[in-house]
């Protein structure tokens, strides 16, 4: 998959410019949802202070979470979701892998299956992960056969690694990029509870760092 081109980029910075200027933003973007019918775990598009968007799942802002289906290929591995990228690197990386070698300990997926996963299917193969994690008193995960802490208040590799992760994601789809400099200068906020998670979670926050990257690279 390639990557955007510079004028590419340049006419997606225009569009932005333009939606900062006039703050013409889609009116949907906020549309009120009967919250009796909501999980209890969603930030709904109402719940967005002035100069906020939800990026919810509701409208095509949710192509900007980890859950959304949009391939891109990162160190040559094709990943069908980032949501997919973050989990499987809870998996072993071979049969001589500690954690497909420790004792007891069950995987019911390979780690490139679930590079192939979307949404909360992933998040469920995660999930399992988790547990053994938990099982055989770990708290790392691998990528190209380094370890690396998982759980960490620092901006560490793994932070880096998913920042990278959603990086390429914007720059080998259209669309991503689009959505994402659509936003403006709104505060982009997560349409989940984020709770005291490490700043690898907050993906709102990381696009906003993007998206001021990107329109830097433009000017």
């Amino acid at each position: 998959m390639k990557n955007l081109t510079l004028s590419t980029l340049i006419l997606f910075f225009l569009t932005a410019l333009t939606f900062a200027a006039n703050g013409d933003y889609p009116a949907h973007w906020w549309q009120e949802v009967d919250r009796s019918t909501a999980p209890g775990w969603e930030v709904l598009p109402q719940d967005a202070k002035e100069g906020e968007v939800i990026l919810s799942k509701r409208n095509e802002l949710g192509i900007l979470s980890n859950f959304a289906a949009t391939d891109f290929v990162y160190k040559e591995t094709l990943y069908k979701s980032v949501e997919g990228f973050w989990q499987s690197l809870k998996y072993p990386e071979s049969d001589e892998d500690v954690r497909a070698t420790a004792e007891g300990i069950e995987w019911p997926y390979t780690r490139v299956e679930v590079e192939q996963m979307t949404g909360f299917l992933a998040k469920k193969a995660g999930g399992y992960a988790n547990s053994n994690m938990r099982e055989m008193g770990i708290d790392w995960v691998t990528f190209q056969g380094k370890k690396i802490k998982f759980w960490t208040v620092s901006k560490g590799l793994h932070y880096q690694l998913i920042k990278d992760a959603l990086r390429t994601k914007a720059k080998q789809n259209p669309k991503v990029m689009e959505v994402l400099m659509s936003t403006g200068n709104l505060k982009l906020k997560a349409d989940h509870i984020m709770g005291d998670a490490p700043p690898a979670w907050f993906y709102n926050k990381i696009w906003m760092e993007l998206r001021k990257e990107f329109r830097e690279e433009v000017l």
